[in-house]
C-alpha cells in the first residue's frame, strides 16, 4: 500500500501532498473492514485508481476526489462531511463520480457483435450523457481511472458480470477517452476488455504476434541507432527517439481490414522522434526521406490538419534497412504530451497556459479557447473545465436503462412520446426515480422516468402548453384533432358517427358538401364558408369549430380568425381544399 501511495505523492509537493495524505487516511477509515472480491482491503481500489490518475498529471483535487470517490455510496460518510473536510469543489467531484456510476449500458446492447460495427444511437446518447451529467471534465477523468482499475481486477467478479462490464468499457469508456484525446487510457481500456469480449480472437492474435514483436523490436533497435546517426549528420535537432508496439485491439481491427495479413500492417511497430519545435518536425521529415524512400500516399500531416481530439504529428512510412517497411512519427514534446494525455496535458502546464492555441485542437472545447482570453492562468483554467456544450439537452433513462435524449425543460409527456407514440397517447402520469410527479414537471439529467398509462386516456390540447419536442406536439395535435372530429360527428350524427351528411341539413344556414374540403385530416365534418373573408377554392384556409354550426372555414390571414384563435386555440383545425 505504501509504495503505491509514495508513487502518487512524488508528483505533488507541500500543501498538495498533505491534502492527499489526509484524503487517504479519511478514505481508509471510512472503508475500514470492507473487502474487494479479490480479497484485498477496499482502500486498495481508490488508491490504485488514483495512481492511474496521477500518470495523467491531474490537479490535486482530482486525486483527492478519486481517493474518496466510493465513500458516499459504500460507507456511512455523507456528502456534507466531505465538503466540511475537503471543500465544496472536492465534494462536487465526488458526487459527480457517484452519479455517473449509475449509468449502465442497456441490456439489449450487451449481445456481443462483430468487432467492426456501427455505433447505435442509444450507445452514442449514453456517451453524450456522460458529458452532460458530469458537468466537469475532471469527473469523467476520475471515472475513467476508476474503470481502468476495475478492469484490471475483472477476473475476480462473477463471469456473468464480466461481459457486461467489458462491453461497457469497450462501448462507452474507451471511446470517451478517445474523444478526450487520452490515448494511453483508451488503449489500456480496449486491451483490458478485448480478451473478455473476444477471447478466441485475442488468443489467436497473441499466438501469432509474439514472434513478430520480438523480431521487430530487435530490428528497430538497429534502425533507431542508424536514424539518430543520420539526423545528427544532417544537423537536425531532436530530443529523443523511441519505439512503440501497436496495441492488441487496434492491431486486430486493422488486420480485419487487411484480410488478416500481417505483411500489410506497416505500423505493427513504429519509431517516434520527439523534436524541439514545429520547424524541426518538417526538417526531420525531409532528412528521413533523404535517407530512406517514403511510400507514396503514406505521408500524413496531422500538424497542419489535427485530428478532432487534438492529436498532432507527422507520419511517414518508409522503405527502411533491408527493405523492410517502418512507420515513423515526428512530433514536438508538447504534441507528444497531448497525444498521450489528451486534454489532461493542460494540467501539466505552468501558469500562463495558452489555451487559445491548444484548446482549438479539440473541436468540441472551442468555447474554452474563447473563455481563456479573459482567464489565462492555470488555476482559472481548471475552474473553466465545466462542460456546457450539452447545456440545452438532458439525458434521461427508462426503467430498463435506455437513454432518452430530450431538450432542456422537457416534461414527462415529451419523454412518453419519445419512447413510443402509444405510450404518449395514453399517458396519465409519471414517476421519477420511483416517486410520482405531475406531468408538468421538468425532467433533469439522469432522471429514471416511468410513464403510467391508461388505455382509455386520450391526449389533451392543454399538453401543448407543456411539451418542448416537436414529436410530442405533432402527436398531440393529430390525436386531439381526431378526437374533435369524432366528437363532432357523434354530436351531429349520433345514429352513425361515420355517416355522410344527411340530405336534410340540420342547420338554418346552408352547409357545403364535405367532399370539397378536408378538415383535421378527414372528411365528414359539416362546414360553411365564413362570410367575413369569403374563402375560395385554392385559398389557404383554416377551420374553426363552432358550437352548433359545424366548422367555419376562414382564410389563414383572416383578422376575425386571429381573434378567435387567441381566444380558443383548441378549436382551430387544419383544413385544405380536396
Amino acid at each position: 500500500m505504501k509504495p503505491t501511495l509514495d508513487k502518487i505523492l512524488e508528483k505533488y509537493h507541500g500543501r498538495d501532498k498533505k491534502l492527499i495524505l489526509e484524503a487517504f487516511d479519511f478514505a481508509k477509515d471510512a472503508h475500514q473492514g470492507q473487502k474487494r472480491l479479490s480479497g484485498e482491503d477496499y482502500i486498495f481500489h481508490p488508491l490504485r485508481a488514483s495512481l492511474i490518475l496521477s500518470h495523467l498529471n491531474v490537479d490535486v483535487k482530482s486525486i483527492v476526489a478519486c481517493l474518496l470517490h466510493d465513500v458516499i455510496d459504500d460507507t456511512k460518510v455523507s456528502p456534507q462531511e466531505i465538503e466540511d473536510k475537503f471543500g465544496e469543489e472536492v465534494c462536487f467531484l465526488v458526487k459527480g463520480v457517484s452519479k455517473l456510476g449509475k449509468i449502465r449500458l442497456p441490456k439489449q446492447h450487451l449481445e456481443i457483435g462483430p468487432i467492426e460495427k456501427e455505433t447505435s444511437l442509444d450507445t452514442e446518447n449514453l456517451r453524450r450523457m456522460f458529458f452532460a451529467m458530469a458537468e466537469d471534465i475532471r469527473v469523467i477523468i476520475i471515472k475513467l481511472a476508476d474503470r481502468a482499475h476495475n478492469m484490471e481486477t475483472l477476473k475476480f467478479i462473477p463471469e456473468e458480470k464480466q461481459q457486461r462490464v467489458a462491453m461497457e468499457t469497450m462501448e462507452i469508456f474507451a471511446p470517451i477517452a478517445s474523444r478526450l484525446g487520452i490515448y494511453t487510457m483508451k488503449t489500456k481500456l480496449e486491451n483490458l476488455a478485448f480478451p473478455y469480449l473476444y477471447p478466441e480472437e485475442y488468443q489467436w492474435l497473441v499466438e501469432n504476434v509474439k514472434e513478430r514483436h520480438l523480431e521487430a523490436k530487435k530490428y528497430l533497435g538497429k534502425v533507431q541507432a542508424n536514424l539518430e546517426k543520420h539526423l545528427n549528420k544532417e544537423g537536425v535537432l531532436f530530443t529523443k527517439t523511441q519505439s512503440r508496439l501497436k496495441s492488441y485491439f487496434s492491431l486486430y481491427k486493422k488486420l480485419l481490414r487487411y484480410e488478416m495479413d500481417f505483411d500489410r500492417v506497416y505500423d505493427l511497430v513504429a519509431i517516434r522522434i520527439i523534436v524541439q519545435d514545429v520547424k524541426s518536425c518538417y526538417e526531420t521529415l525531409g532528412a528521413i526521406h533523404k535517407f530512406w524512400k517514403p511510400i507514396p500516399g503514406r505521408i500524413k500531416d496531422y500538424i497542419a490538419f489535427p485530428k478532432p481530439n487534438g492529436y498532432q504529428s507527422l507520419h511517414t512510412t518508409v522503405f527502411c534497412d533491408l527493405g523492410k517497411i517502418v512507420e515513423i512519427q515526428i512530433r514536438t514534446e508538447e504534441m507528444h504530451e497531448i497525444a498521450e494525455r489528451g486534454i489532461c496535458a493542460h494540467w501539466a502546464t505552468k501558469e500562463g497556459v495558452d489555451l487559445k492555441k491548444r484548446g482549438q485542437r479539440f473541436a468540441w472545447v472551442k468555447q474554452l479557447a474563447e473563455w481563456q482570453k479573459q482567464n489565462p492562468n492555470k488555476e482559472e483554467f481548471l475552474n473553466g473545465l465545466k462542460i456546457d456544450f450539452f447545456k440545452n439537452r438532458i439525458f434521461t433513462l427508462t426503467p430498463k436503462g435506455d437513454v432518452i435524449d430530450l431538450p432542456e425543460g422537457a416534461c414527462p409527456i415529451d419523454f412518453a412520446y419519445a419512447v413510443h407514440s402509444e405510450i404518449g397517447n395514453h399517458c396519465i402520469g409519471a414517476k421519477i426515480n420511483g416517486k410520482i410527479i405531475s406531468l408538468s414537471s421538468q425532467l433533469k439529467n439522469g432522471n429514471v422516468v416511468e410513464i403510467l398509462t391508461d388505455k382509455n386516456k386520450k391526449p389533451s390540447r392543454d399538453w401543448l402548453k407543456l411539451v418542448k419536442t416537436n414529436l410530442a406536439r405533432s402527436h398531440i395535435k393529430k390525436q386531439t384533432q381526431f378526437n374533435f372530429f369524432v366528437e363532432l360527428k357523434e354530436r351531429f350524427f349520433p345514429e352513425n358517427r361515420f355517416a355522410k351528411i344527411p340530405s336534410k341539413k340540420p342547420f338554418k344556414k346552408k352547409l357545403e358538401q364535405t367532399s370539397l374540403i378536408i378538415i383535421g385530416g378527414g372528411t365528414g365534418i359539416a362546414y360553411f364558408l365564413a362570410k367575413c373573408c369569403q374563402p375560395k377554392n385554392g385559398d389557404k384556409i383554416v377551420a374553426y369549430l363552432t358550437q352548433a354550426k359545424g366548422a367555419a372555414i376562414h382564410l389563414q390571414n383572416c383578422q376575425n380568425l386571429k381573434r378567435l384563435k387567441s381566444r380558443s386555440p383548441e378549436k382551430i383545425l387544419e383544413a385544405k381544399w380536396q
